[in-house]
């Protein structure tokens, strides 16, 4: 349908796809511009009441010998509207698309087409720091819920005319904004073709879940494979440092994080810190954060291994063997306290901040002294799972954390039952699975190791001297 050049057959189909007798918040307003009937469209709550008392304060005082001047909806524009943001539209479904994300829309007789003033403002929270990923040093700002606040946030970092922020809408009903940021000059155009395609063939009625709605849609995921494919960040930091070096950040509307592509495994081993602080710390704190991280996989079922052969070991190293045994095999208490402590993590996200403290206690009792008492489990057990627990929250993503839990879960079973053959094999399907991962653009998920490339090999695994001079390399 098109916007008709009498204003009232125009206002007749608005009213008939706008629940405007129901709905509250839609708001209708007939105006009289140089003694021509027109009407003004709002949504309550979306628009900047004092800029739109001024436009339609000025509106009125247009005289109908300067009304005659304008012909077309275009010239109305030129020579009357003062507002930055302003455009036409002939389209009825694209304006009712504007109108409902928050933009003005006004129909004059006689124009036979829409004027869209975008004079929307959206309830939004401050660009504090992300509560999941704070850093000792840098900056404390952090995305939000508006998207065009989060544009802004990167733009403001990334002073490049090349810089491109590309907005689509996905969803049938939901229409949510979704924003393809990148830097048109190194970004590697198959992986954006392929990525406008994806979002322009995505046939949903909404972004319910908004980021992870849209990720299920983008990537092809085997189920049995936990690692995951995409990065997410609440810092518009680490977002335009990713964007510099070639990669693609995705904004989407109502969601205060980006989503990264493409992402190999040692993207999300990467942190702000590292590059906040001089190479020899920086590479310090990547180095033990990783080693830390990537021994939670193997801790708990290694120890397994080792007391189930004691017999094997030699005398110095059989301090490891659990003092006093109780009735419950090992393996069953490191099954449960896997599970215990995913409970303590889902309690404390749902516990008040003024409990959280009691709760910490409680559940240290609860897991340490009482159920070494009630004979449920052994100090042995409790300890290499704090361990491990304790070593999880080195890493932010909770993605790859669940993954490398559910790998560690599959080598306790297997040790437990093919004993040292069950082990090594845990550890061959845990690579396995790793290595014939995908990232979203269809590269290699254990790049810059296979295929080998020196450069980023040393980028990703050491914090090296920035140098001024060095060009950016786009990752294969």
């Amino acid at each position: 349908m098109k916007v008709s050049e009498k204003v009232e057959e125009t206002r007749k189909i608005i009213h008939g796809i706008l629940p405007m007798e129901k709905s509250f918040d839609i708001i209708e307003r007939e105006v009289m511009i140089g003694g021509v009937k027109s009407y003004m469209y709002f949504i309550d709550g979306f628009v900047k009441d004092a800029v739109v008392a001024k436009l339609i304060a000025f509106l009125f005082g247009i005289t109908p010998e300067k009304m005659k001047s304008a012909k077309t909806a275009k010239d109305f524009i030129a020579n009357f509207i003062t507002y930055v943001e302003v455009d036409t539209e002939s389209d009825i479904d694209k304006v009712m698309q504007m109108y409902l994300s928050g933009a003005t829309v006004l129909i004059v007789d006689g124009f036979s087409e829409a004027i869209i003033i975008d004079a929307r403002t959206y309830p939004a929270r401050s660009t504090e720091e992300p509560e999941k990923e704070k850093v000792l040093r840098g900056s404390r700002d952090g995305f939000v819920e508006t998207v065009v606040f989060n544009t802004a946030l990167m733009r403001r970092r990334i002073r490049d005319p090349r810089f491109t922020a590309e907005i689509v809408t996905v969803g049938n009903r939901s229409k949510t904004d979704v924003v393809i940021t990148y830097i048109a000059d190194i970004v590697d155009e198959k992986m954006l073709d392929n990525i406008r395609k994806r979002l322009k063939n995505i046939d949903v009625r909404s972004l319910t879940m908004n980021q992870e709605s849209l990720a299920e849609c983008l990537i092809r995921r085997k189920w049995y494979n936990p690692f995951p494919k995409i990065r997410y960040t609440e810092r518009p930091d680490i977002a335009a440092a990713c964007v510099l070096e070639g990669s693609i950040a995705v904004l989407v509307d109502n969601d205060p994080s980006a989503m990264l592509l493409p992402s190999s495994i040692f993207d999300f081993i990467q942190e702000a810190d590292d590059f906040y602080y001089p190479p020899i710390v920086g590479g310090y704190m990547r180095i033990v954060r990783n080693l830390v991280f990537f021994s939670t996989m193997i801790l708990t079922p290694l120890w397994l291994l080792l007391i189930q052969n004691l017999d094997l070991l030699p005398i110095w190293l059989r301090f490891i063997r659990i003092a006093q045994p109780n009735e419950v095999a090992p393996i069953v208490q490191l099954l449960i306290l896997e599970i215990a402590v995913d409970v303590l993590r889902f309690a404390s996200v749902n516990t008040p901040n003024m409990m959280g403290n009691s709760l910490s206690i409680i559940g240290a009792l609860i897991l340490g002294d009482f159920a070494i008492q009630s004979g449920w489990f052994v100090p042995d057990t409790i300890l290499y799972m704090s361990i491990v627990a304790i070593a999880s929250f080195s890493q932010a993503n909770i993605e790859l954390n669940y993954a490398f839990k559910f790998m560690r879960i599959m080598i306790l079973l297997l040790t437990y039952f093919f004993n040292l053959w069950g082990f090594i094999g845990g550890a061959i399907i845990s690579f396995v699975l790793i290595a014939t991962n995908k990232t979203v653009a269809g590269k290699g998920y254990l790049y810059p190791v296979i295929p080998f490339n020196l450069h980023d090999f040393k980028y990703k695994f050491l914090r090296l001297k920035i140098r001024s001079k060095e060009k950016t390399v786009i990752k294969k």
